[in-house]
This record gives C-alpha cells, sequence and structure tokens, in this order.
C-alpha cells in the first residue's frame, strides 16, 4: 500500500521550505524521523552539533509544524517529527514558492550525495549478503506527463510496502537492516520546454 498520507508533511509555503532548508535542520529531521523522541543533548550527539545549536534550530522546526514537544521527562524536553516524511510540492502560481523549493532539493541534493559518496568508501566492507542488491541506476526513457505521475505513484506505492516497519518493529524480518531508496524523476528540460519536439530516430511522414 502507499505511505499513509497522514504521515507525510507537504510543504509549498515559502517560509516553511526555507526553514526547512538548512543542513542541520535536515540532519535533525532525519534523527527524529529514524528515532522518535530525542532531546537536544540526544540530537547534538547524534549530529555531531552542540547542544546550543540544536536547541535553536529544533525550535525553528518546531515554529514551522514539522516538529513538537513530547511529554517532558523531569528537567529533559524532547521533541518528535510531526510525519514520517515530507514531501516540499512547489506552488507554481508563487514564484517565491518555487525557488525556495529548489533550494531545498539542491541542498537535499547535496546531503544524498555526501550519503552516497561514503557509502561507496565502504563498500569494501560491505557483508556477502548486500553486495548483489546495491546499486545505482540511470534510465532515460520516452513518457508523457500523465505515465510520469503514474510511475512517481508506483514508486511510493511500493516504498510504502515497508512503512509499518517504522511503529512495529516485530514487523521486521530477522536481517532487516535501515536502508534509502534515493530517486529523482524528471523531463529532459530541453524536451519538456519544446512542445513540438520528437524521437530524432523518427522520420517525418
Amino acid at each position: 500500500m502507499a505511505e499513509d498520507a497522514s504521515k507525510v508533511n507537504v510543504v509549498s509555503e515559502p517560509e516553511r521550505v526555507r526553514a526547512l532548508a538548512h543542513p542541520i535542520r535536515l540532519a535533525l529531521l532525519d534523527v527524529l524521523e529514524r528515532g522518535g523522541e530525542r532531546t537536544a543533548t540526544q540530537c547534538a550527539e547524534a549530529i555531531g552539533e552542540s547542544v546550543a545549536s540544536c536547541s535553536f534550530h529544533l525550535r525553528i522546526l518546531a515554529k514551522y509544524g514539522f516538529i513538537e514537544a513530547g511529554e517532558r521527562r523531569g528537567r529533559e524536553k524532547p521533541w518528535r517529527s510531526v510525519g514520517r516524511s515530507r514531501t516540499a510540492s512547489p506552488d507554481y502560481d508563487d514564484p517565491a514558492s518555487v525557488r525556495a523549493v529548489g533550494a531545498l532539493a539542491e541542498l537535499t541534493l547535496l546531503r544524498e550525495t555526501e550519503r552516497i559518496s561514503a557509502f561507496l568508501a565502504n563498500l569494501h566492507r560491505l557483508p556477502p549478503e548486500y553486495r548483489d542488491v546495491v546499486g545505482l541506476v540511470k534510465s532515460t526513457f520516452w513518457a508523457t506527463p500523465a505515465e510520469l505521475a503514474e510511475l512517481a505513484h508506483d514508486l511510493q506505492t511500493l516504498i510504502g510496502r515497508f512503512s509499518d516497519r517504522w511503529e512495529r518493529p516485530d514487523l521486521r524480518p530477522d536481517g532487516a537492516r535501515l536502508a534509502t531508496l534515493f530517486a529523482a524523476l524528471n523531463p529532459e528540460i530541453q524536451d519538456a520546454l519544446n512542445p513540438e519536439i520528437q524521437d530524432p530516430g523518427m522520420e517525418e511522414s
């Protein structure tokens, strides 16, 4: 099944998107989405930043509705993510929204590039059972906008098969480990901007 929409934080307002576009805030969200409730001290230990810095950025994330305060435990103030994942969707009628989402996408791409590079640097240490199930895939093909939308939906549906395992550890099979799928689906920009373009291999009738 597709991921529960109630667990997806959809963002389009420029000020909310800009609040996300900071490497420390994205790192904090990753920690909270993966590890449940965490205090600023626990977040600082997880991402290697100071407690003061984490406290500041956690408050910004809370201000814009990405996280919320959990139940206090004595003097400790834990935080938790409002959604399991987030999607930045530009409002194409608002240029500021489009620019903000573009900036966030570039930062996300940079973070994923760094993550994948770190993985590749440790490829030689990978256990044998993972050697045939990881890789980078690039495919170029002809598709209509409707078909691209259907493909994006299909990918979300496939990923949704695993979403319940966050809250239900008992659903995780023996040997299950945390994994990441990073995908970018887009039309080639020159083709998308030219409605008259056709396959150069096709002959005119």
